[in-house]
């Protein structure tokens, strides 16, 4: 469970949150729930997105139930550097997709004061690492891992598995591309494969 820091708010600094899970557990919408709360509260929040995921909108940051909160879209981690400095927060979705200065980034605005909120996928469709959620993992205060339910077993899904035949580690889809999946039926069906 993730609560606020409110530890010595004398000495408060920024601090790094990631969100993370498989396709479909509601990363993007626990993202656009604590941005919602710091905007009720009258801080200052910016959010980013890449400029490559365009599934639901170019403009807002979208969840699968259709959730959204205004976001500007990027093409590279300094321009969130750049516009975010000066912000109380600022959340990042899709944070998979940047490159790995994302780490560097996120890092430089929490040690300037800003409360960094990330959302990313943790495993890509073959159950590997995900480009830099792991290092953000590390660096981060606070780690949440949010979960799917798997329709085969009904258990926990964490897998993000590719249901269409590309090859591409970047392949943007909905349901008719992915599933969420347990374990179980993760490492089943990749064996057939």
């Amino acid at each position: 469970m993730f609560l606020e820091n409110t530890i010595n708010h004398a000495k408060q600094s920024g601090w790094m949150e990631v969100i993370c899970g498989s396709m479909f557990s509601g990363k993007t919408e626990e993202l656009i729930r604590r941005l919602r709360r710091a905007e009720m509260a009258g801080q200052n929040v910016e959010i980013f997105k890449p400029a490559l995921d365009v599934r639901y909108s170019e403009e807002d940051v979208v969840s699968h139930n259709q959730n959204k909160i205004r976001s500007t879209a990027v093409q590279s981690t300094s321009e969130i550097l750049l516009l975010g400095s000066g912000c109380d927060v600022v959340g990042i979705d899709e944070a998979q997709f940047f490159d790995e200065s994302i780490v560097d980034v996120a890092n430089t605005l929490a040690n300037n004061g800003v409360r960094v909120v990330i959302a990313g996928l943790d495993m890509d469709f073959l159950g590997r690492p995900f480009g830099s959620i792991p290092n953000l993992m590390a660096t981060a205060e606070y780690v949440t891992k949010v979960h799917a339910i798997c329709r085969d077993t009904g258990n926990l899904a964490n897998y993000s598995m590719r249901k269409s035949e590309g090859k591409n580690l970047v392949e943007l889809g909905e349901t008719e591309n992915y599933e969420a999946v347990s374990r179980k039926v993760f490492f089943e069906k990749m064996s057939e494969k």
